[in-house]
């Protein structure tokens, strides 16, 4: 099971009844469970800075950084090794390492003390004898900041500090394996050290103490633009240190079989300063690459590493003058690898000072969000037991919760909380909302980020002539399920995360797709599924025989579009594109009242004929052109699509709700079945005023009456929901309803038995897993959990003023928030 210590502390156990808490949970080194904060997530994000440089460690098993080890997101694992050395005695914090080596009685393991995250760190920390060891992985998220968020490397900061009031001998230890860059064991890898820019393929003296010294790791035979198992087939894996860290004494590296490295280093605590000749596979006496550093006697000391994969060039792009590698856009910020990575290391203060900033900010967010509740939102600097649930009982409970509102709950089953009056789910009591709300979007932010990269523009132009040469593009990789290149349907779920950070990225994220589209490589009158089936090759579909979602896509780009304008006020934008979304808008007058038989973006639930939720995004994206219209100075087109629209509307009220008038229906005609409404969503937070409040009003009264434990499904036909969908239907329901579906899932974080960085796509009965009927899926570390930002996204648009005001701000309000 999974021992809750955080805030969230009902635990679900196949030997344990449901609500009970395992207080006796040990590691696999015997030790107790660490204390997390603010939530316990299925992994925890590492080094997250592009679909490459992705390294996580699952809390599955009861595991830690030191007893589970580094996992890239699917769940392959990657050698990342940390030691310190306390007055002899070696403990074993970051990897697994040790379990390679014969016992040796001065290495053990270091005991877990806390794990704790927000939206840029991920700290852990451990006790080491006398010492205490704080490892902090920063990831940064800085979306204003194109230079730096270009830039797909990420740091590692080990200090210790003495628990005794004295000094004691203290070393530290680190290596990464060739398994970064190798996807199979039998493929030869190679590596080279620098001193700086210099390489350095065997002894030299590291004295200078002004040197970033650098492994540099790639396969032997590099293909450009490929993948195997999501790995790329060129580049290389950057490992970077330095030997001028305040009371470092003596700065030490060397390559080669990992267990000996390891065992050198326990022995000797320190290593040779040299390259290891043979290039070969991971599999074979996996190569390694280390460093180590003594600090002498010391009460505290401290060191730190940069870590990522950097491939330049990065996209493979398709132009009016032919097919165009692109550099990444950090080129354009630092000049070569060398100076990038110059940069980067010597950047830590700054990047740490800018990463406080938006984190500070993303609190001070969702406390305005959720300002009339008193919520407080807590900060990861204290990790620890947050507030416990009271009601978290092996036995039938009737209680009240902090509103005063009775509940009654049965850990015999998976309804979770219920109304004893009608049985209709209420929200997990006994914990602010806010506090859940937190959790969601500080684990979600490093996962969007870490899907896209930033590219220099195509030299070659395109037939547009209106693109700005001087503005990078930012690329998507839809990672896990289709491996796609800019997939509509997932910029579109990612997008509320992009309103509330930097609305100007979703437009570099838009214009790759209007350039394709726009220069004629795209035979379709709607709009195309994806920029590429394989990442990084955004080289289009010129056939059109990418995925068929027409109404789903053509949707997406007009409503995309114009959430951008409303988040930026550039109207520039809109204009230049008109045409094009004219186009859409012309496919979703024809098919979007009927669609007949058409996927959604939840295509893995396969085709449905007429789904209701599909036609009212087309609905929807009409009305949105009616406002596009009158950008472009188009009175008559603005007063064709409002019309059509609202006619499809009151025609499409007829189609969708239940005889029963308390719900719509999952599609056209299927009497007693439901849905997700969340393709509303777009109308609450563009105030196009399509839809009345009446409806909003029925779907907040009615999701309650199918809630499950971890929230409520997607549809009547199966168990499982979608997290970025649920975060959307929450931001169109009453503040009850909404409260529901927020705990639920912060429920889920911290209960689930998923494994891999947040999926967007689970069960919400029994463990809470990825689903296995009617067919197994599993999603991770997807970028749609972009849409999780929801409600802060309406938050931003009433700090915009103009364009709206704060919602949900009424914990008790009966009406739309």
């Amino acid at each position: 099971m999974r021992a809750a210590t955080s805030f969230f502390t009902l635990a679900l156990s196949t030997s344990l009844a449901f609500g009970q808490l395992d207080v006796t949970a040990k590691d696999s080194n015997g030790n107790t469970l660490p204390a997390y904060s603010p939530a316990r997530p299925p992994a925890v994000p590492l080094a997250v800075r592009s679909p490459y440089t992705s390294a996580w460690s699952s809390t599955s098993n009861n595991g830690t950084l030191n007893t589970n080890g580094v996992i890239f997101w699917p769940g392959t694992p990657l050698g990342w090794e940390g030691i310190v050395t306390v007055d002899g005695t070696s403990y074993e914090y970051l990897g697994t390492g040790s379990s390679n080596l014969p016992t040796l009685p001065n290495l053990k393991s270091a005991v877990p003390l806390t794990v704790s995250y927000d939206s840029q760190y991920s700290n852990f920390t451990f006790s080491a004898g006398p010492m205490e060891i704080t490892a902090s992985f920063l990831s940064s998220v800085l979306p204003k900041d194109l230079c730096r968020t270009s830039i797909p490397l990420s740091y590692l900061s080990t200090s210790v500090r003495s628990t005794d009031n004295t000094s004691h001998g203290v070393q530290f230890y680190s290596d990464v394996n060739a398994a970064w860059v190798a996807y199979e064991s039998n493929v030869t890898t190679q590596w080279t050290f620098y001193e700086g820019s210099t390489s350095a393929n065997g002894s030299i003296n590291a004295t200078n103490s002004s040197s970033i010294y650098s492994w540099f790791v790639s396969l032997e035979n590099a293909y450009e633009f490929a993948e195997e198992y999501d790995k790329p087939l060129w580049g290389n894996l950057t490992y970077s240190t330095s030997s001028n860290f305040s009371g470092s004494t003596n700065f030490s590296y060397q390559s080669g079989y990992s267990s000996n490295l390891q065992y050198q280093y326990v022995m000797q605590h320190s290593l040779q300063d040299f390259v290891d000749p043979g290039y070969r596979p991971f599999g074979t006496r996996d190569p390694a690459f280390a460093f180590a550093h003594d600090f002498g006697t010391v009460s505290s000391a401290s060191v730190m590493y940069t870590v990522g994969e950097v491939q330049q060039p990065s996209i493979r792009y398709l132009t009016s003058q032919g097919v165009e590698s692109l550099q990444p856009w950090w080129t354009q910020c630092y000049g070569d690898v060398f100076q990038m990575i110059n940069f980067h290391f010597n950047d830590y203060s700054m990047t740490q000072q800018l990463a406080s900033n938006f984190e500070g900010q993303l609190k001070a967010d969702v406390d305005s969000y959720y300002s009339a509740n008193m919520a407080m939102v807590y900060s990861n600097s204290t990790a620890g037991p947050l507030p416990f649930y009271s009601n978290g009982s092996q036995t039938y409970t009737n209680s009240t919760d902090q509103y005063g509102d009775q509940y009654i709950f049965d850990p015999n089953n998976m309804y979770g909380f219920l109304n004893p009056n009608n049985f209709s789910g209420v929200p997990i009591p006994d914990i602010e909302e806010a506090q859940a709300y937190y959790s969601i979007v500080a684990l979600s932010t490093r996962q969007i980020m870490g899907a896209y990269i930033l590219t220099v523009p195509p030299s070659g132009g395109c037939s547009n002539t209106g693109v700005n040469m001087s503005e990078p593009l930012f690329f998507q990789k839809e990672i896990s399920s289709d491996g796609n290149v800019n997939t509509v349907d997932v910029l579109y779920p990612a997008m509320p995360f992009f309103l509330y950070a930097n609305p100007e990225l979703l437009r570099y994220s838009l214009e790759p797709l209007f350039q394709n589209q726009e220069s004629g490589f795209y035979p379709n009158g709607y709009s195309m599924h994806d920029l590429g089936t394989n990442f990084p090759n955004a080289t289009g579909h010129v056939e059109g025989n990418d995925e068929y979602m027409p109404v789903e896509e053509s949707g997406n780009m007009i409503l995309m579009t114009y959430a951008y304008y409303k988040f930026s006020g550039n109207s520039a934008f809109v204009q230049q594109h008109y045409a094009k979304l004219q186009s859409f808008a012309s496919y979703l007058i024809e098919y979007s009242l009927l669609p007949g038989l058409q996927v959604s973006t939840d295509d893995f639930a396969g085709a449905l004929v007429n789904q209701t939720n599909l036609a009212i995004k087309g609905i929807v994206g009409i009305q949105a052109m009616s406002f596009i219209s009158t950008l472009a100075n188009d009175s008559f087109g603005s007063q064709n699509y409002s019309k059509t629209a609202t006619n499809f509307y009151e025609q499409w009220e007829g189609f969708s709700i239940d005889p029963s008038e308390k719900h719509t229906i999952l599609a056209y005609q299927w009497r007693s079945t439901y849905s997700l409404l969340y393709n509303t969503y777009p109308d609450v937070l563009l105030d196009l005023n399509l839809i009345p409040d009446s409806l909003y009003d029925m779907q907040s009264t009615y999701y309650p009456t199918v809630s499950q434990v971890f929230g409520i499904p997607l549809d009547s036909r199966h168990s499982y929901t979608k997290s970025d969908e649920s975060m959307w239907t929450a931001a169109t329901c009453t503040p009850e309803t909404r409260r529901l579906f927020v705990n639920a899932l912060g429920y889920w974080l911290n209960e689930t038995i998923t494994q891999y960085a947040f999926t967007d796509l689970y069960d919400t009965i029994d463990m809470g897993a990825y689903p296995v009927s009617p067919n197994p899926v599993t999603f991770i570390a997807r970028p749609v959990v972009g849409g999780h930002f929801s409600l802060l996204a309406l938050e931003r648009k009433g700090q915009l003023g103009s364009l709206g005001t704060g919602f949900g701000t009424s914990e008790k309000s009966t009406t739309l928030p």
